[in-house]
């Protein structure tokens, strides 16, 4: 008979079941933790970053341009997937189109075409007015207006994602023209 208040001997039972929870830890561990950032990433706010594009002066009047840029949010091993890019129209007296580059369909790419006046969208036929109204195919509604604002002289749009029809970027609030601080004349 052994006496229950003296250590007991390991077992190859008691060993095998630490071991078996120990793994069983861990495991969760492995998919717990990935899960749970995955999660909290899509409610966790992210910073407004504004993306500096150009001098307003040097925007052409009346014409489309696309511009790239660096989006703030990217990895260092995303290569060229973390640029992103703008259609911008000056229209002047300080005011501009500025839409994202991407079809409020799937996301693809737009392309202008000066000649017809018309974004095109090369996946799935999506067509667009040149102030970003939807013209025809399948995208839901036009062109996702970016929030812009002029900071001493120089256009930057906010870049922080791509939008998306439950966040189109378009805060009124935001699309504000800050003051031009004065030009030094020397």
């Amino acid at each position: 008979m052994t006496d229950p208040t003296l250590p007991q001997e390991p077992t190859r039972r008691n060993t095998l079941m630490w071991l078996t929870g120990a793994m069983g830890v861990a495991a969760s561990a492995a998919v717990g933790v990935p899960l749970a950032a995955y999660l909290t990433g899509a409610i966790r706010r992210h910073p407004e970053d504004w993306v500096p594009i150009g001098k307003v002066d040097d925007f052409p009047l009346h014409e489309t341009r696309l511009y790239t840029f660096e989006n703030p949010t990217h990895e260092p091993w995303d290569g060229d997937a973390g640029k992103s890019g703008a259609y911008i129209r000056a229209l002047g007296n300080g005011e501009f189109w500025v839409f994202a580059m991407n079809c409020a369909h799937l996301g693809c790419p737009v392309t202008w075409v000066p000649a017809a006046g018309l974004f095109m969208c090369p996946c799935h036929g999506g067509v667009y007015y040149e102030n970003g109204d939807h013209a025809s195919g399948p995208p839901p509604r036009g062109l996702y207006k970016m929030p812009w604002r002029i900071t001493n002289g120089v256009l930057e749009v906010q870049a922080p994602h791509l939008p998306t029809l439950q966040d189109t970027l378009e805060k009124p609030s935001t699309m504000v023209k800050l003051p031009m601080a004065p030009r030094d004349v020397t």
